[in-house]
């Protein structure tokens, strides 16, 4: 079969297509022909390992100090595709099922064909999505459920979402409102349109503006894009406000909870580890899809052998929604 390898850590030229032998499933494992997979800035990072001190040194620790060892040379960490074949022992599934998954840090998405643990975070396909829509769907869309449900949106509570229109935040303002929030937007001036059409009751450029300058308050922040300061947000948010932040930088976590507390606001962060929690929130949202109340937006699509141009693209920072590649059609 035909796979991206990441031959070392580096620019996006390290990504080589290679023919490399088909996985044959475990008694447990289903054998996935994957149709869609993506590119997330979660892979660019992996790719490059632009990390800083012991955040570095740790993730040449799990991943191989000079070049990703052979179980994770295959990135990418969300698919969708068809189950091709079973193990003998696996119950949920049969052959022909269609499916989307989320791999995580065990990647090998970056494939045509993959095995995936039958008790993994593996899900039947929203009949009313796409493989490039289903693929699109786990990463962005577990990250904002996760961090939405903790700070328990309320209906008319305001929410304002930093940069809203990459992978978790287009997700995010369709989830917000469906609590029934009135969400604001902030992200580049391409991205405006989408976050108005997916329901955004405002969308600020941030080139042309300083929301934290403007003298509105929120009941909710939820930064997605993670290298800010929690004392730059904290006069935008209303009285016992609640601060969220994913992707933050460690160095931070620490010192932005103190500076919350003592301020009385809620900082929230931190990913969920628990699969149980991880695959009920992932069929939540697939009810969701299944009742046309969430959809994934695609920015570009790119064939299997054009993955090194998409990760170029999406470490542009100028992604609108998710960047797809097809790999069997």
């Amino acid at each position: 079969m035909k796979a991206i390898i990441c031959t070392k850590y580096g620019s996006p030229d390290v990504l080589q297509l290679k023919d490399i032998e088909k996985p044959t499933p475990k008694d447990n494992e289903i054998l996935v022909k994957i149709h869609a997979t993506t590119v997330t800035m979660a892979d660019c990072e992996m790719r490059s390992l632009k990390f800083s001190g012991w955040l570095k040194f740790l993730m040449r620790l799990g991943l191989g100090f000079m070049r990703p060892r052979k179980k994770h040379n295959i990135l990418g960490q969300e698919l969708a595709g068809k189950i091709e074949s079973v193990g003998s022992e696996v119950k949920l599934f049969k052959k022909g099922d269609p499916i989307f998954a989320s791999t995580g840090f065990n990647f090998g998405a970056y494939a045509e064909y993959v095995c995936l643990p039958e008790d993994g975070i593996v899900l039947i396909k929203p009949d009313n999505m796409s493989y490039e829509e289903a693929a699109a769907v786990p990463t962005g869309g577990l990250e904002a459920l996760h961090y939405l449900r903790k700070a328990n949106i309320q209906k008319g509570q305001t929410v304002l979402i930093r940069g809203a229109s990459g992978s978790i935040g287009t997700v995010a303002i369709q989830l917000s409102k469906y609590y029934g929030a009135k969400v604001t937007g902030v992200d580049n001036p391409k991205s405006l349109e989408v976050m108005k059409s997916i329901g955004a009751d405002k969308v600020i450029d941030y080139t042309k503006e300083d929301f934290t300058q403007n003298g509105i308050t929120y009941d909710v922040i939820f930064d997605v894009i993670g290298k800010s300061s929690y004392s730059d947000f904290q006069k935008s948010l209303k009285k016992n406000g609640i601060y969220l932040l994913a992707n933050p930088q460690l160095k931070l976590i620490n010192r932005e909870k103190r500076a919350a507390n003592k301020s009385g606001m809620k900082y929230i962060s931190g990913n969920m580890d628990d699969k149980k929690e991880v695959i009920e929130q992932l069929n939540f949202l697939r009810k969701l899809i299944e009742e046309g109340k969430l959809k994934s937006v695609i920015d570009k699509r790119y064939p299997l052998e054009q993955i090194p141009e998409a990760h170029r693209y999406v470490e542009t920072g100028k992604k609108t929604g998710n960047v797809v590649i097809t790999v069997n059609q």
